[in-house]
C-alpha cells in the first residue's frame, strides 16, 4: 500500500489506461503525475451515476486495480430498474407490477411537446392507470429514494414523472405493494461456493414520511430495523433464498443488499438490489451481518478477501 501524504487542494487519483503502464496515478496542480504505488485493492464506497452503475467498475478494470463489490454489468444491471427487474422476472423470482416511462414517449420533440397529449403518452398513462392507485414515481437509474413521489391519484402523476426526469429521463413507475418492508444482506460464497444471506431486516420507517424516502432513511432518529423481522420462520427462509436468488441472477460478487415486500396475506415480493449498500454504523447491511454473527471487522475482512481473490481488469 502507499504511505499516507499530505494532499494540496486539486489534488486528484486518476487511472493509467496504457496497457503497459496502466495503474492509479497522483496528479496535483504544479507537480508532474507520481504513481500512487501498489494498491492491493480498491473499495469503491460510492453511490448513485458513475459510482455504482458500471462506470467506475470499467476505469478500474481498464487501470488493473481489484475492487470489491460488483462487476461492470451487475453494477449497470443494479442500477437501472426497467432491466434489474427484467432480469429478475426471466429467473423466475416474484416482482411487482411497473410502467417504464421512457422520454421518447413522454416528451416527443416538438414546438409543443411540453403540452402535447401524444398517443404515445396517452399509452403511457393509460398503463399506469392499470397499476391502480397509489402508485410509486422514481427515477429509472437512482438511489436513495431522491426523486421518489408516492402519487395517490392521477391529478398528481404527471408533477410526480416531471419531478423523477429532473434526475433521470427514464422513469419508473411502480404498484404499490401492501405490508412490510423486508431487507437482506448477501454476501458472495467463500472459495466459489454460493452465496450466503443474513438474517433478514423489517425497516421500520421513523418521522412522519409516508413511505421510506430520504427523509427517513437518512435524518429520521427513530428510523429502525427489527431483526429478525416479525415474520414466520418459513418466510424468513424463503427471503434468504430468493436474496441469493437475486444476487446470482445479476452476476452479483462480493456484496448487496436485496430489498423486499412481505404483504398481509404471506406473499414475498422481490423490489430490488443494491449492489453497494451502505456501511455505516446506522446501515442495515452490517447491522444485520452483526445479527447473523458477522461483526463489522470480520465483515470488511471478508470483503476486503474476496475482493483480492479477484484477477486485475477483465473478470
Amino acid at each position: 500500500m502507499c504511505s499516507r501524504r499530505s494532499t494540496a487542494p486539486g489534488t486528484e487519483i486518476a487511472a493509467r489506461l496504457d496497457p503497459a503502464t496502466r495503474g492509479l496515478v497522483v496528479t496535483a496542480p504544479g507537480d508532474p503525475p507520481r504513481s500512487l504505488g501498489e494498491v492491493d485493492v480498491v473499495l469503491p464506497l460510492l453511490h448513485g451515476a458513475y459510482g455504482e452503475d458500471g462506470t467506475l467498475q470499467g476505469l478500474l478494470e481498464m487501470a488493473g486495480a481489484r475492487y470489491a463489490g460488483a462487476g461492470v454489468f451487475a453494477s449497470a444491471a443494479g442500477m437501472d430498474k426497467e432491466y434489474m427487474k427484467l432480469l429478475f422476472a426471466a429467473r423466475g423470482l416474484p416482482v411487482g407490477r411497473y410502467v417504464v416511462v421512457r422520454d421518447r414517449d413522454w416528451r416527443p420533440p416538438g414546438p409543443d411537446s411540453a403540452t402535447a397529449v401524444t398517443p404515445e403518452r396517452k399509452r403511457v398513462l393509460d398503463d399506469i392507470a392499470e397499476l391502480g392507485w397509489p402508485v410509486f414515481v422514481k427515477p429509472a437509474r437512482g438511489g436513495s429514494s431522491i426523486g421518489t413521489t408516492r402519487v395517490p391519484d392521477p391529478g398528481e402523476l404527471e408533477e410526480a414523472i416531471e419531478v423523477a426526469r429532473e434526475h433521470d429521463p427514464k422513469v419508473l413507475v411502480e404498484a404499490a405493494v401492501p405490508g412490510i418492508e423486508i431487507e437482506c444482506a448477501v454476501l458472495e460464497g467463500v472459495a466459489g461456493g454460493p452465496p450466503d444471506a443474513s438474517v433478514p431486516a423489517q425497516v421500520l420507517v421513523g418521522g412522519d414520511s409516508e413511505f421510506y424516502d430520504f427523509q427517513a432513511k437518512y435524518l429520521e432518529a427513530d428510523t429502525a430495523m427489527a431483526i429478525p423481522p416479525p415474520i414466520p420462520a418459513d418466510a424468513i427462509a424463503e427471503v434468504r433464498r430468493l436474496a441469493c436468488a437475486a444476487f446470482d441472477a445479476l452476476s452479483c460478487e462480493g456484496l448487496a443488499r436485496v430489498d423486499f415486500f412481505y404483504t398481509p396475506d404471506g406473499k414475498i415480493v422481490l423490489n430490488e438490489i443494491n449492489t453497494m449498500p451502505g456501511m455505516t454504523s446506522a446501515s442495515a447491511f452490517p447491522m444485520m451481518w452483526e445479527a447473523t454473527g458477522l461483526p463489522l471487522p470480520e465483515l470488511m475482512d471478508r470483503i476486503i478477501q474476496t475482493a483480492l481473490g479477484k484477477r486485475p481488469g477483465l473478470r
